[in-house]
């Protein structure tokens, strides 16, 4: 039997990654596009079995050669966003609104059997974020297009190569004093990217349709329980204050400054809103997909690059032990 060939847009990112490597585990044939062969192409190489896996070099807006792709593809899947934008071409409106609106119009044009989006969790309340609003624009584009596409909204996904643990544990790690804001009250369900790829698959091996999940972890964890978390992780002792939103903004104004932005304003305002299930849509464990995953555990297995000694601080732990 031939194997059913899934076209992944954004494959060389975390969750892409993971997800060939589950996919082609699993006898299918994986179309990879990526905008930089020459940088992500010798690391896409390497997580499909030989054969499964083509990797593409494309822009998301070159529509003539993505429509080559989808009309060979049996599965299309979206995993392309952004955290901030960055000059004209990389924007919200561009990224999570235009692209996915593209895609789903042709993939209902060549009648994919299948048709998953990865969006976010808890964007219905962050009225005042862009991101949010573009990527709730975006999943309207999708179900006027393409009835049938499932949207799946994860809550903060975390491992090893994340933006979210190893930023926080690399500025902890950094600095005695760290910020707390909105009093480090917003909560997380921090789902780990293997969980995340299981979903995925499930979706496509149980041929779910028409469905919009909120993918979660086992866990909920407010912002300052998972600094806390982090900092025993990596042994460090530090002031977690919470500081006036005028204070906030500010230094997210001066964060913005950076070309990878450590925090921007518009995040800020997302930070406000708690990331958990809303109550609107059936959750992964809903569906009789649960995630695994602790948080704890999953992050000991890299927090040791932000301890004292470095790798050498694993040696001496199983020394204690």
């Amino acid at each position: 039997m031939k194997p059913k060939n899934c076209l992944i847009f954004g494959a060389s990112g975390l969750i892409g990654r993971n997800l060939i490597r589950k996919l082609t585990q699993n006898n299918f044939k994986v179309t990879a596009v990526t905008r930089n062969i020459h940088q992500k192409g010798y690391l896409l190489k390497t997580q499909g079995n030989p054969g499964y896996i083509e990797i593409i070099e494309s822009s998301i807006f070159d529509e003539n050669k993505i429509r080559g792709l989808i009309k060979k593809a049996d599965i299309c899947i979206n995993l392309i966003g952004i955290l901030y934008q960055k000059g004209k071409i990389n924007t919200f409106e561009n990224i999570h609104e235009k692209f996915p609106k593209l895609l789903s119009n042709i993939c209902k044009e060549y009648n994919i059997k299948q048709f998953i989006h990865l969006s976010a969790l808890g964007i219905n309340q962050a009225v005042d974020s862009l991101y949010a609003k573009s990527k709730l624009n975006g999943e309207t584009f999708i179900k006027q297009n393409f009835k049938e596409a499932n949207i799946l909204r994860p809550s903060v996904v975390y491992s090893v190569d994340d933006n979210f643990t190893t930023n926080l544990m690399k500025l902890l790690s950094w600095f005695p004093i760290f910020p707390l804001y909105y009093k480090g009250l917003t909560l997380f369900k921090p789902i780990h990217v293997s969980d995340l790829s299981e979903i995925i698959y499930q979706f496509i091996f149980r041929n779910i349709k028409s469905t919009t999940v909120e993918c979660v972890g086992p866990e909920e964890i407010s912002f300052k329980n998972i600094l806390q978390r982090l900092l025993k992780l990596i042994g460090k002792k530090r002031l977690l204050i919470p500081i006036p939103l005028l204070a906030a903004q500010s230094l997210a104004f001066f964060f913005e400054l950076f070309p990878k932005p450590l925090l921007t304003l518009d995040q800020l305002r997302l930070l406000k809103y708690q990331n958990i299930p809303s109550g609107q849509f059936k959750t992964n464990f809903d569906l009789g997909i649960p995630s695994y995953a602790n948080f704890d555990t999953e992050v000991e297995k890299y927090s040791y690059m932000w301890r004292d000694g470095g790798q050498f601080s694993r040696i001496k732990q199983k020394n204690k032990n």
